[in-house]
């Protein structure tokens, strides 16, 4: 019997073997019950363009509590800022086995908002 953390990996397989055929870079998310953590990964997989965290020094101080959902949103915008900073416009969002509801939703929500396509 598989426990929760090797589930939720066997769901996110098959999400990274779909966004490799796709060549396009990768928002991948991924949350703590203290943090959230997003980072865009280049088209060939091998380097991170752009990262973002409620752990950050300068979203810690802004935030009170970095696990809840306006949490996730600041970090969903400071991470689509980053990201076309960098020249990336539109990625493929990769929530990594965890169920698209709650903070992750928030993250991709305040992600379009702030000018990020997926």
């Amino acid at each position: 019997m598989l426990n929760k953390k090797e589930q939720r990996l066997r769901r996110s397989r098959q999400t990274r073997a779909r966004i490799a055929k796709q060549d396009i870079a990768r928002l991948t998310i991924f949350r703590s019950n203290l943090h959230i953590y997003a980072s865009v990964i280049s088209v060939d997989g091998a380097s991170v363009v752009a990262s973002a965290s409620t752990a950050e020094k300068e979203v810690r101080a802004q935030l009170k509590n970095g696990g809840n959902a306006a949490a996730a949103a600041a970090v969903g915008k400071r991470i689509a800022e980053k990201a076309k900073a960098a020249g990336i416009e539109k990625v493929a969002f990769d929530r990594a086995g965890f169920a698209y509801h709650g903070r992750v939703k928030a993250l991709a929500d305040a992600a379009r908002e702030a000018g990020l396509q997926f």
